[in-house]
């Protein structure tokens, strides 16, 4: 089964639950192709929860999620060893990072050291407890929510935190029409709960790969690099886009182009998903702060300052 028919299915599945939101769904399917993680920031009531649970209920995968509290431990979330006293051993008792999907709801609300048990298993897919390496299942997604309009008792993500998530979205509000399906569906209980498996776990480990081994011509990563390199030296931002954040630049393209049913990527594919991919990567200086100006602004600044490499690139 190609890519292309494994993420047509389950878009089509999703949007069963999610309505009224292609954007995001299709960027959340292309992440989740891409083996990227996703932070999703929006007002409480928008669905960012619901999504994580039909994209695991659509692969068939197992879905944990953790309620960040500032009483949260690390522990809870990679697991502790724990003594046997009638075995005179320890066991490794695997904590809630041990899933398909697993969903960090409210993540800032979680003290720095606990935000900072995931960074191994979201960068190397693996966890590491008293010396012992554990390895994470895959496909492995974290979905990230949190909160940007309340900010009393939460923490602030770190800039190594935020460099693992392949994108950061926004749900945003729908529309009227879809408002009013979202209700009456409501009415006859359809939730993520509702959706069957549309791909088994073992077909989507093989499209996984092939997404890997999508073509990116040296144009289109050199578009990305470009791209990446010019915030460095954007005026308005302090700190630019790491190598990390161009190699997952391209990486998302390559999610993107397995989605669209193509088996190469282009710089259009780069183009759409460069503000999701490096808007969170950036670290603004205190004027561009002060100023008011956003971080996807600064995006749409550099889109529109790096030429396009010409039609037929990535071909």
């Amino acid at each position: 089964m190609t890519a292309h028919l494994i993420a047509t299915r389950i878009i089509e599945n999703v949007e069963r639950i999610i309505r009224g939101k292609p954007r995001l769904v299709r960027y959340a399917v292309a992440a989740l192709l891409a083996e990227g993680h996703l932070l999703i920031e929006d007002v409480p009531g928008l669905g960012k929860t619901s999504l994580a649970r039909c994209l695991a209920r659509s692969i068939g995968g197992t879905l944990h999620r953790i309620q960040f509290t500032p009483d949260l431990l690390p522990g809870d979330i990679t697991g502790v060893s724990v003594f046997l006293p009638g075995h005179d051993r320890f066991t490794f008792h695997p904590g809630a990072v041990f899933a398909n999907v697993v969903v960090a709801d409210e993540i800032n609300r979680g003290t720095p050291k606990t935000q900072s048990a995931l960074l191994e298993v979201m960068a190397e897919r693996r966890v590491t407890v008293d010396a012992e390496t554990y390895e994470a299942p895959r496909p492995f997604l974290v979905v990230a929510t949190q909160n940007p309009i309340e900010l009393e008792g939460t923490y602030r993500l770190p800039e190594a935190q935020l460099d693992r998530f392949l994108m950061r979205l926004s749900v945003g509000y729908p529309d009227a029409a879809d408002e009013v399906r979202v209700v009456l569906a409501d009415r006859f209980g359809e939730s993520p709960d509702d959706l069957r498996p549309v791909v088994d776990i073992g077909v989507l480990r093989d499209a996984l790969t092939q997404v890997r081994t999508l073509r990116v011509d040296e144009a289109v990563a050199g578009y990305a690099v470009a791209l990446s390199a010019a915030t460095r030296t954007h005026p308005a931002v302090r700190f630019g886009v790491s190598v990390r954040g161009s190699i997952a630049l391209v990486r998302a393209a390559q999610g993107l182009a397995a989605v669209a049913g193509r088996d190469f990527v282009t710089p259009d594919d780069v183009k759409d998903v460069a503000r999701p991919v490096l808007a969170h990567r950036l670290v603004r200086t205190p004027e561009a702060e002060l100023a008011g100006r956003g971080d996807e602004d600064i995006i749409a600044e550099v889109l529109a300052a790096i030429a396009v490499p010409a039609a037929g690139a990535g071909h």
